[in-house]
């Protein structure tokens, strides 16, 4: 049995973050300007995807990415409140496919898609963790 609940697409989850200095493309070297960087931007969608599903996954198990599709389209400097959103929009067996859009206020900060894949927590670090 792959969860303990359904699994099903329209799960959801949202963050707020505030840029600091520590998110920006500067200090996590993805760039020389002072604004969210991208690197940063995707570590926040993925830690939406992982909230969207964390109450139905069975004991033992956890997700890890597999595929990215992000399109960053406007910068946030530091000081902005980014909110994420991600919603589950596919199930197909324990492969997971997940829609982000990150806001700054009205504008679009940033959309894409990310892919994981559910699996035992003890078994994949038996296997990849050494």
């Amino acid at each position: 049995m792959l969860t303990r609940m359904t699994l099903a697409p329209g799960l959801r989850s949202r963050l707020l973050i505030m840029v600091e200095k520590e998110d920006t493309a500067v200090k996590v070297g993805s760039g020389d300007v002072p604004v969210l960087g991208t690197p940063r931007l995707l570590a926040f969608a993925e830690r939406a995807t992982v909230q969207a599903v964390a109450d139905v996954l069975g004991p033992g198990q956890t997700s890890v990415g597999t595929r990215v599709a992000l399109e960053h389209l406007a910068a946030s400097p530091i000081g902005a409140h980014v909110e994420i959103s991600a919603e589950l929009t596919e199930v197909d067996g324990r492969r997971l496919v997940f829609a982000f859009t990150a806001r700054d206020g009205q504008a679009t900060v940033a959309t894409g898609t990310i892919e994981r894949v559910v699996v035992d927590r003890e078994r994949f670090l038996a296997r990849h963790v050494r």
